[in-house]
C-alpha cells in the first residue's frame, strides 16, 4: 500500500469537496458525463483569467445543475467564480501560455491543464468519449472514479483496516502485559508504534474516499471512526512514556517525523527506535525500557492529563506509582485519598484483566 496516497495537495482537497456528491457542481458534472456531451469548466476570478479569454457569451447567472448542463452543450469552455457558485461565461475559446507543458492528448484536457497551470486555478475537464472526470488545480492533476469504484475501494480498505486494526490491539495488550510486569523492550515499543502508524496511515487513505464519497461516504467514515477511535491518543501516550524527552514539542516532532516515513522504513523498528531517539547500537531494540504510566493511567476514569502529569512527575514510572503506598499518592497535588484508592484498584483491576485475558 502506498502510505503516500491518501496525502493530497490542500487546494485539491478543497476542490474534491466542491465536487463531492451531493453537491450541485456535482450533480451537473454527472448529468454532462451521462450526456456524453463532455465540458471544460474553469473556476477563477474574472480579471485573472480575462487575458486568455476570447469570444464566448455572458452569463451572469447563480449556479444550477441544468443551466451548467445546457450551456455545456456548446463547444466552449464555461467560466464560473472561483468559489462555484456563479456562471460567468460560456463558449469561451481559451488560449493559456503554448509554452507550458502538457502531456495530455485531448485538445480540452490540454487547454485545462495549461491554464490550471498557469493562473494555478482550478479547472475541471470531461471527457465527451471516455466518462472521464479530470481535475487540474495548479500544478495537481486528478482523475475522479466513479461513485461505484470508490465505494468499492473504500469497502476494501476498511476490511483491511479492521485487519489492522485486530493486529494493533494484539500488539498494544502484549505491551499492556510487559508493563505490568516491567519487561519492556524497545522492540516491543517500536513495534506498537510501527502498527499504529500502519492503522492511521490507512485511516488517511480512507478519508480522501470519504472526501471524494460526499454524502456517498457517509457509512464509510462511521466505520473509519469506529476502528480508528482511541489510536491517536494511545500513540502520543505511548511516545510520552518511551521518549528519553517527553517534552509536548518532542512528542509532536516524533509522531510527524513517523508520519513521514516512506514504506520501506516504517517496516525498519531500527528506524523507528533511532526517531525515538535511541543510539543505534548493537542489539539496542532488545535494550529494557520502563514505562512512565501515561497510557496506563489515561485508561483509569475521571483522571484529568493534570493529575497525571503530577503522578507521573512525583513517582516517574508505572510501576513506581503501582507498588506506592496510599499515603504518598493522596499526597500528589489533585490526588487525595479518594482518588488515590480509584487509582490503585484500577490499575489492579486494569491488571486482573489482562491476566485473565491472556489466560482464556
Amino acid at each position: 500500500m502506498d502510505r503516500l496516497a491518501g496525502v493530497t495537495d490542500e487546494r485539491l482537497v478543497e476542490a474534491l469537496k466542491r465536487i463531492a456528491p451531493g453537491t450541485l457542481l456535482r450533480q451537473a458534472i454527472d448529468n454532462i458525463v451521462r450526456a456524453r456531451t463532455g465540458a471544460l469548466l474553469v473556476f477563477a476570478d474574472e480579471e485573472r483569467i480575462k487575458p486568455l479569454i476570447s469570444g464566448g457569451i455572458d452569463i451572469d447567472v447563480a449556479l444550477r445543475p441544468m443551466i451548467l448542463y445546457e450551456l455545456a452543450k456548446m463547444d466552449g469552455a464555461i467560466l464560473l467564480d472561483c468559489s462555484g457558485t456563479h456562471i460567468l461565461h460560456a463558449n469561451v475559446q481559451l488560449m493559456p501560455d503554448s509554452n507550458i507543458d502538457s502531456q495530455e492528448t485531448g485538445t480540452r484536457h490540454r487547454t485545462a491543464e495549461r491554464v490550471a497551470r498557469q493562473l494555478g486555478v482550478l479547472a475541471i475537464s470531461i471527457s465527451a468519449a471516455r466518462d472521464v472526470v479530470t481535475v487540474y488545480v495548479g500544478d495537481v492533476r486528478y482523475i475522479m472514479d466513479p461513485i461505484r469504484t470508490m465505494l468499492d475501494k473504500a469497502d476494501q480498505a476498511l476490511q483491511t483496516l479492521e485487519r489492522f486494526r485486530n493486529r494493533l490491539n494484539q500488539v498494544a495488550g502484549s505491551l499492556t502485559e510487559l508493563e505490568f510486569q516491567d519487561r519492556v523492550t524497545l522492540l516491543d515499543v517500536t513495534t506498537y508504534l510501527q502498527r499504529a502508524e500502519m492503522v492511521m496511515s490507512l485511516s488517511t487513505l480512507i478519508d480522501r474516499y470519504v472526501l471524494e464519497l460526499g454524502n456517498e461516504g457517509r457509512l464509510v467514515e462511521l466505520q473509519r471512526e469506529e476502528l480508528v477511535y482511541g489510536v491517536k491518543e494511545d500513540r502520543a501516550a505511548v511516545l510520552r512514556d518511551y521518549l528519553p524527552d517527553p517534552s509536548p514539542e518532542r512528542v509532536e516532532e516524533v509522531r510527524k517525523a513517523i508520519i513521514a516515513l516512506p514504506s520501506d522504513e516504517l517496516i525498519s523498528m531500527n528506524r523507528i527506535g533511532e526517531i525515538l531517539g535511541y543510539p543505534p547500537e548493537v542489539n539496542f531494540l532488545e535494550q529494557q525500557v520502563s514505562p512512565r504510566g501515561f497510557r496506563m493511567l489515561r485508561k483509569l476514569p475521571r483522571l484529568s492529563d493534570y493529575v497525571i502529569g503530577n503522578v507521573i512527575g512525583r513517582f516517574c514510572t508505572l510501576n513506581a506509582v503501582i507498588d506506592a503506598p496510599a499515603e504518598e499518592l493522596a499526597a500528589v497535588e489533585g490526588v487525595g485519598e479518594y482518588r488515590a484508592r480509584d487509582i490503585r484498584d484500577g490499575l489492579a483491576r486494569l491488571r486482573d484483566v489482562d491476566t485473565r485475558e491472556r489466560c482464556s
